[in-house]
């Protein structure tokens, strides 16, 4: 039986991590602009997260890296609004609840951190994970909070936490 595991991103999970992240989109079809895609913290993670008020779990099954998810101030946004940032996970390991242990361990990490809200960006046709932040208590938003970049993310929700 695997083992899964989720923990705090380390420094040599950088080039897996990428590496799953880039897949995902690409798979999910994500255009390459406007969406982390692009993002140069994509190539360095630990070293992004491990910034004030900033974290990122990784999943990891049996010693390899499929997927994660973290937390961040939102980009010129309120003080007190973080951003669920670059949640994606492996077609191995979806519908296993991962998705959604990832996101309560990373809005107990914002409320740790003394956040009051958390904004999300996402893209219209993943209904899978639109389901699941529904779920969680993430409500749909008219137009974007702060200045992540990702134009080409077409839906935004935020969470009071």
């Amino acid at each position: 039986m695997s083992t899964i595991k989720i923990r705090p991103i380390e420094l040599n999970d950088n080039k897996a991590l990428a590496a799953i992240i880039r897949e995902v989109l690409v798979e999910m079809g994500v255009p390459k602009v406007g969406t982390a895609y692009e993002d140069k913290a994509l190539d360095m993670m630990y070293e992004t997260y491990n910034e004030s008020r900033g974290a990122y779990f990784v999943v990891e099954c049996d010693g390899s890296v499929l997927g994660g998810a973290g937390i961040a101030p939102l980009e010129n946004g309120e003080e007190d609004v973080c951003e669920l940032q670059k949640m994606y996970v492996s077609s191995k390991m979806r519908g296993k609840g991962v998705g959604r242990q990832l996101m309560e361990i990373c809005l107990s990490k914002a409320k740790e951190e003394g956040f009051e809200s958390c904004y999300l960006e996402t893209m219209p046709y993943m209904e899978s994970a639109k389901k699941l932040y529904g779920k969680v208590g993430f409500e749909p938003l008219e137009k974007p909070m702060g200045d992540t970049g990702h134009y080409n993310c077409q839906e935004w929700m935020i969470k009071k936490l």
